[in-house]
């Protein structure tokens, strides 16, 4: 089978009350660790690439390598996405390289750096969709620009985040602009902002409400039922890895990620996707780290990138079992894009956000 369009997990993922991660990927080995964790826990896949990921490796090269993850596990369904689009050209090319999901990221602007007002956001998003609905692709929006509620800044993933400091207003996600953003636009899925960011250094301290706002999902999720919601910034930033790393020769200073208990919380609460990237380039640079330090005289790439694959394996088997995604692989029909663009053209697909009634 060939990939899936993402619309098809998320909504499984709905029914069945589950989250599944997305792992950004840029080479063989991350590729390979998901896959291997994904084959042991019968679960389903997202995987991601950033533009500087498809810059970094080649288009060719990202698509053939994840075509071989298909050829060679044709029974799990895998959606590859296209993550942070900083414009509507950015979002056709990926979906002309056969990505069968993309996000259109209209909270910053084409720049990637500048906050865009809603309608910008609104105009940018909605004709990505229509586009991409004609031939079977899923959308993936974002309201509010990803920052910590702590400094009012964010970091850049691949060079994609807004600079200067923003205010608490744009930092989180609002839900009545929610509900007009997704009726305006039709996406499949909305990235919400509550105080996450990219990166490892996301919170000084272990995240409570004042910094992590986590009730803000439930708030959105009420007025957005048939809405699959998506946390950015989730990576959970494992003590273990960074003990290893600066055990080895590293220099990385306490920091904190989001709780897997909060994400868990997030799940039950409408998140059907959840983005991890962070935790397993700390996975593998402790291994990388490690394997350099036992062997100093082994200059065999395989030694250091075998272990790689192991630690980072250990990370997507734990978050598959936590959110819940573990034992859903089988059990998705899959679907191909022709059939899910004949469903967005009958409006079988279609957005229907819940209003608040006021009496």
């Amino acid at each position: 089978m060939a990939l899936v369009p993402m619309r098809l997990l998320l909504d499984h993922a709905a029914e069945n009350q589950y989250g599944i991660p997305a792992y950004n990927v840029n080479n063989m080995e991350q590729i390979l660790a998901i896959m291997q964790a994904a084959e042991e826990a019968n679960s389903p896949v997202i995987l991601q690439a950033s533009r500087g990921a498809r810059k970094y490796a080649g288009e060719n090269f990202l698509r053939h390598l994840i075509t071989a993850a298909v050829e060679t596990y044709p029974h799990i369904p895998i959606a590859m996405h296209q993550d942070h689009g900083n414009s509507p050209a950015t979002c056709y090319s990926a979906i002309r390289n056969g990505f069968t999901s993309v996000m259109m990221d209209g909270s910053l602007e084409a720049d990637a750096k500048t906050p865009a007002s809603f309608d910008y956001n609104v105009d940018v998003t909605a004709e990505v969709v229509k586009v991409a609905h004609s031939v079977g692709v899923s959308v993936e929006g974002e309201l509010g620009c990803l920052g910590s509620l702590e400094t009012g800044q964010g970091d850049k993933e691949d060079g994609h985040g807004f600079e200067g400091t923003l205010s608490k207003d744009q930092l989180l996600t609002d839900p009545d602009e929610a509900v007009e953003f997704v009726e305006r636009t039709q996406v499949d899925a909305l990235a919400v902002a509550i105080g996450t960011s990219h990166g490892a250094y996301k919170f000084t301290r272990k995240p409570t409400g004042e910094i992590l706002a986590i009730s803000r999902i439930a708030e959105i999720h009420a007025r957005l039922p048939n809405t699959h919601l998506v946390m950015h910034g989730s990576s959970s930033v494992p003590q273990e890895w960074l003990d290893m790393i600066n055990q080895y020769g590293g220099n990385i200073p306490e920091t904190y990620g989001v709780p897997i208990e909060e994400i868990q919380k997030g799940i039950k609460s409408g998140v059907r996707k959840v983005n991890i990237d962070t935790d397993n380039r700390l996975a593998i640079t402790a291994a990388i780290r490690e394997a350099a330090a036992k062997d100093p005289s082994n200059f065999d790439p395989r030694h250091f990138m075998k272990p790689s694959i192991t630690y980072m394996k250990k990370v997507c088997l734990e978050r598959y079992e936590a959110f819940g995604t573990a034992g859903n692989a089988s059990k998705i029909k899959q679907v191909s894009l022709d059939d899910f663009a004949a469903k967005y053209a009958k409006g079988e697909l279609s957005a229907s956000p819940k209003k608040t009634i006021v009496v």
